[in-house]
């Protein structure tokens, strides 16, 4: 199977369904950050030791491919996508939850630092934010299915978490942000 088609070539693409749309509209810029979110994760499980964690983030990876898929479809297309379920949402909202019973209380706004793994969970906290920008962008004229908004919102937070655990487990101080009077 070839890998180029060329019928990119124009800038344009498809959509799962057929449908032929500019490579800058709204839809692709979504799912392409989707993907680039995808791709940042696989980072963070590399440096993952904790098995909760990386079972998690394995888990995340898949469901981002779902979150792909569903923004990868035209809206009138019949092909059948995987889907995002209220579990999936309730996966990250209990390992939030089993995080933050160790986790001291969060007392003042903490700048993405300490440690590489730590910064990289950042990373990926502010490219799930903008992922979530683009779908709620997106939704305000396309039918979006209301669970991929709210697991891009849950996923950021549980990447915040993941840096503060990540931190914790690491014994790396939080670098609180103290601004200036």
């Amino acid at each position: 199977m070839k890998i180029y088609t060329k019928r990119g070539d124009k800038g344009e693409t498809s959509l799962i369904g057929g449908k032929r749309v500019a490579k800058y509209h709204i839809r692709i810029d979504a799912y392409g950050t989707t993907d680039e979110l995808n791709s940042y994760i696989g980072i963070l499980r590399s440096f993952t030791t904790d098995n909760l964690n990386k079972s998690v983030l394995s888990e995340v990876q898949d469901r981002l491919f779902t979150i792909g898929s569903l923004l990868a479809s035209a809206p009138e297309s019949k092909m059948i996508v995987p889907d995002l379920h209220t579990e999936d949402i309730e996966l990250l909202e209990n390992a939030i939850d089993k995080m933050n019973e160790e986790l001291p209380e969060l007392r003042a706004f903490i700048l993405p630092a300490g440690s590489i793994e730590i910064s990289h969970c950042h990373v990926a906290r502010c490219i799930c934010r903008r992922a979530e920008r683009l779908v709620v962008n997106l939704s305000a004229n396309e039918e979006i299915k209301e669970e991929v908004i709210i697991y891009l919102n849950r996923l950021s937070d549980y990447l915040f978490v993941l840096g503060r655990y990540t931190a914790f487990i690491q014994h790396v101080p939080e670098v609180e942000w103290h601004p200036r009077k």
